[in-house]
């Protein structure tokens, strides 16, 4: 693989079938920080001029409902700030005024999320975004983040939407069906987080799809 243009590093396969309309090149990290630094110099060692972290976020500011489209002004990880690209987030119809959350957990409780929130003044979390900011900061590379809300800040995630999925974003139906057999209480709850979802991607399909196709920006 050799680039010659910014890339996409998403955390899972449903997030990259969306950034893949973008023409640009897409990596998947995933689903760990880990993994996302990974791909992250993969990437830049293939020759990626700006690496943009996309897909879905959860929120942690109360006002931002689901499908809310995020382009970060900065990255907070790790106790660093890391600001964002302004002409790579141009691409994405600039910079929101938002900060995201780079963490390498998943969130679950709408009571941590907010506490998160009120702590780093961030409004979005994922567990991509600080790897990304990291690794293209050390390398000399600018970085973007677009998102867009999932799971918002008062949603608590049900039992299942932390087992349900496998290290490429797949729905893996046994894991899936034995968290809904052990705590069926929480359909509803995964009726609206899927519900969320599909807003989410909706807003990202349609930011993707409006990017001018053009390669080589930076």
């Amino acid at each position: 693989m050799i680039l010659a243009s910014p890339a996409f590093l998403v955390g899972f396969a449903a997030e990259a079938k969306i950034a893949r309309r973008s023409g640009w090149p897409v990596m998947i990290g995933g689903g760990s920080t880990a993994g996302a630094a990974r791909a992250v110099r993969q990437l830049i060692a293939a020759g990626a001029t700006g690496v943009v972290s996309f897909g879905l976020a959860g929120g942690l500011d109360p006002s931002l409902p689901a499908g809310t489209l995020i382009v970060a002004d900065a990255v907070v990880a790790d106790g660093r700030v890391w600001r964002t690209d302004a002409a790579l987030s141009a691409r994405f119809g600039g910079m929101t005024g938002h900060r995201c959350l780079g963490l390498d957990r998943i969130v679950a409780s709408s009571a941590e999320k907010q506490h998160l929130g009120r702590e780093t003044g961030a409004a979005l979390i994922d567990m991509e975004s600080g790897a990304v900011a990291a690794v293209a900061t050390e390398l000399g590379v600018p970085f973007a983040v677009l998102r867009a809300i999932c799971d918002t800040a008062d949603q608590t995630l049900p039992p299942a939407a932390l087992v349900a999925l496998d290290a490429a974003g797949r729905i893996a139906p046994a894991a899936l069906a034995r968290s809904i057999l052990s705590h069926p209480g929480q359909i509803a709850a995964l009726l609206a987080l899927a519900r969320n979802a599909m807003a989410a991607r909706r807003a990202l399909r349609a930011r993707v799809a409006a990017m001018e196709q053009t390669a080589g920006i930076l």
